[in-house]
């Protein structure tokens, strides 16, 4: 289907079979949709930390950051992850439809900042190997061991140079290849003769969501900010950044709603833009192979975003129980931050 410019693969072998291959074993990703912006320079960190809400100036080299990107209301831009490649490099990778926007963000603040602000969304593929197995296949066609969880470095992969970062959006172990697009075909062909499964989208989409993995346009945008999102974990006290202000006050007074997950209690799956009854809208909603029932994220009035209150779902017209619960609603090998 087309997605922000790029045909992407919605399903190969069917959704079910796809997630509970990345829940048992491994499965693969071609993501190179994604955008990545490399900002460097003396001035790259005070840019950054501008930009961002999480506190940059805590990665170490080689290390990762999940971050936002606010505008001064506090409405989300997008959310981002943020590679420290070296003492004044840094490579952020965007989302697919935000990603010009967000070069333009960068270069629109960068100056009087002595920091160079690159388009680098050309110059990589993007393929994420997830699951229990997903670094034993990589490894297995590696030149040394695997970057470690939330970690970047250099390394040759089936006889190809890249970056390969520990960081993923599942919920399970893995790394992300970040390739020169030119070595990527030979690479996924590897990776799927050592026993990945490709999977697509839509199986990327129920994972995360079992996860509580926001996923921008859905549960992410700019009519809301962090805190209601739930986010407040990565937007660092002290401020300092764009749209710091407006988050303090949020903050501050308490939201007036919250990003809850539920479970459906009885039959269906909700969707998203389905009503809850007595306030609040289904931003994710889907049918979790692995729970085996409807599951979903919603904004919901702060009172009703309570785990274990129960509500009520209008899904195409007939009501649909369900309960809200604790994140994530699946317990996953590994905590994405």
């Amino acid at each position: 289907m087309p997605y922000a410019g790029w045909e992407m693969p919605v399903r190969y072998d069917g959704v079910i079979a796809e997630h509970l291959a990345v829940r048992g074993a491994a499965g693969a990703f071609d993501v190179s949709h994604m955008g990545q912006i490399e900002t460097s320079g003396p001035g790259a960190l005070a840019l950054l930390e501008r930009l961002c809400t999480n506190d940059i100036a805590r990665i170490p080299i080689g290390g990762a950051q999940y971050s936002l990107l606010l505008r001064e209301d506090g409405g989300v831009l997008d959310d981002l992850f943020s590679y420290r490649l070296e003492d004044e490099r840094y490579l952020t990778v965007t989302n697919a439809a935000n990603h010009e926007r967000d070069l333009a963000w960068f270069l629109d603040h960068a100056s009087g900042f002595g920091a160079q602000v690159s388009d680098r969304a050309a110059d990589y593929a993007m393929i994420a190997v997830q699951g229990p197995l997903a670094r034993e296949i990589v490894q297995a066609i590696a030149s040394a061991p695997l970057p470690e969880r939330m970690t970047i470095a250099t390394r040759i992969v089936d006889g190809a140079q890249m970056l390969v970062a520990g960081t993923g959006y599942t919920g399970e172990d893995g790394v992300e290849l970040l390739a020169d697009p030119a070595d990527a075909p030979a690479v996924w062909e590897a990776l799927l003769r050592r026993g990945a499964k490709p999977a697509g989208l839509a199986a990327r989409d129920t994972l995360r969501t079992e996860a509580c993995y926001h996923l921008y346009g859905n549960d992410l945008g700019t009519d809301r900010g962090p805190i209601e999102a739930g986010l407040g974990w990565c937007c660092r006290a002290a401020g300092g950044y764009i749209g710091a202000e407006a988050v303090a006050a949020v903050r501050a007074a308490g939201p007036t709603e919250l990003l809850a997950p539920f479970v459906i209690t009885d039959r269906g799956a909700a969707r998203p833009g389905d009503a809850v009854i007595g306030g609040g809208i289904v931003t994710s909603g889907t049918f979790s192979p692995t729970l085996e029932t409807g599951i979903g994220m919603a904004y919901l009035p702060a009172a009703m975003a309570v785990a274990g209150t129960e509500i009520e779902i209008d899904v195409r017209g007939k009501r649909r129980h369900a309960r809200v619960e604790r994140r994530p609603l699946l317990k996953v090998s590994t905590p994405n931050q």
